[in-house]
């Protein structure tokens, strides 16, 4: 394996920033967001939805709420070029709201531990795409709602 260049080192380290400021202990929205190029994005994959400008923040926000804990684990963290890659998972404890598209679920008090990988492109030393695949089935499954979900919904 050959070593990395300055370039991927420092896109590691901003990747490692980007997660620090959208942990429930010490989240800041505005700065996650000034991480990303002004043509940058954020896509959800399990939602088909991309974020642009300051809505690139709405998905901290919401799992912030969810989750006042939210904290990552990551697991690996890997720079190929301009692209970081990382296996991780979401943790948290469900306290308040989870808005998700298909309706809210109100809080089950039930840890999650949601397996995620991630996949940036960074321009410059900032976030040019993430790309967020969680294993939502899971998630929801942590949280006791997955066989019933419609009943747990709020409409």
């Amino acid at each position: 394996m050959s070593a990395k260049t300055p370039d991927e080192v420092r896109n590691e380290q901003v990747i490692r920033s980007l997660y620090a400021l959208a942990e429930g202990n010490a989240k800041d929205t505005s700065k996650f967001v000034s991480v990303f190029t002004d043509d940058g994005y954020f896509y959800d994959v399990a939602a088909d939805k991309k974020y642009f400008g300051r809505e690139i923040g709405v998905t901290v926000d919401v799992y912030a709420a969810a989750f006042p804990d939210m904290h990552r684990e990551i697991y690996a963290l890997r720079s190929f070029g301009d692209h970081v890659l990382v296996e991780l998972s979401l943790n948290g404890t469900h306290k308040g709201d989870l808005a998700i598209p298909a309706g809210t679920i109100p809080p089950t008090g039930k840890v999650m531990r949601a397996p995620c990988c991630d996949v940036f492109r960074l321009k410059d030393g900032r976030v040019f795409s993430f790309h967020c695949y969680v294993a939502v089935p899971i998630l929801l499954e942590q949280l006791g709602v997955f066989m019933n979900l419609q009943a747990a919904l709020r409409h």
